[in-house]
């Protein structure tokens, strides 16, 4: 309920400033305005409103996110609400920065040759082993109990190519994410990675290119033109008896 309260601040405070915000990430003052989301933070084949926008720079604020390091971005795709995407990387970060972070475990499930359900530390398991989830977790000095996050990779594998390369190191990763924000729900708690929620893969556009790809994304779609009347068929004119002479065999 707090962070939800501050949250809400934080996009009123945001659209009250009509030019953006500014705020320190990581020792480093950073400058959002709706422009620059737009040109350069934005991913995705479909327009994202000054609301998805204003909503974007206030978590960015209130969660003290560095966008410009990959750490949050905003995707919107046709047909579906535009969504915050934080990196696996500013989950960590955030819990490290916490005096009561005291470290985490994870890895992967697998089912081996017998049939038995076992828990790998790491990514790594056996060609006759069959990968069913992952695993994480997280600990907290101020905590007695551990949080802990079992997932079943048949709720996120997507069959995109990066599940089909690398389908461990992915089923890993939701599992340490789902870990962290149980264990830190009011600094983690808005954050989600975009395993979690897109229904489609987002391409891991370098930062470099993501104003040449959203240039074209912000833009209307191009509405189909017009289709040209069908041309009025010319009036059938009566044939002259001379000409119906001329046609009529002998």
């Amino acid at each position: 309920m707090a962070t939800e309260t501050t949250t809400t601040a934080a996009v009123a405070a945001t659209q009250k400033d009509g030019n953006g915000v500014s705020y320190i990430a990581n020792g480093e003052e950073i400058k959002l305005s709706k422009q620059i989301v737009r040109n350069y933070l934005t991913k995705g084949n479909d327009k994202v409103s000054d609301t998805d926008i204003v909503q974007f720079m206030a978590v960015c604020k209130y969660q003290q996110l560095n966008p410009f390091l990959n750490e949050a971005y905003l995707v919107k795709f046709a047909g579906s609400p535009a969504q915050i995407i934080t990196s696996k990387e500013a989950y960590f970060k955030r819990a490290e920065a916490d005096e009561n972070y005291d470290g985490y475990q994870a890895g992967i499930i697998v089912t081996d040759k017998d049939g038995n359900m076992v828990e790998r530390e790491g990514n790594f398991c056996l060609a006759t082993e069959k990968l069913v989830g992952g695993w994480a977790v997280v600990y907290r000095k101020d905590r007695k109990y551990p949080a802990v996050s079992r997932v079943n990779i048949e709720e996120y594998n997507k069959g995109t190519a990066t599940w089909k390369s690398m389908p461990k190191t992915m089923i890993a990763k939701i599992a340490k994410v789902q870990a962290l924000r149980e264990a830190f729900p009011t600094k983690l708690g808005a954050l989600y990675v975009s395993e979690e929620v897109q229904e489609r893969e987002v391409e891991d556009v370098p930062f470099e290119e993501v104003k040449e790809k959203t240039a074209n994304s912000v833009q209307f779609p191009v509405q189909d033109q017009e289709p040209k009347p069908e041309p009025k068929p010319a009036p059938s004119v009566e044939p002259t008896a001379e000409k119906e002479k001329e046609e009529v065999p002998f």
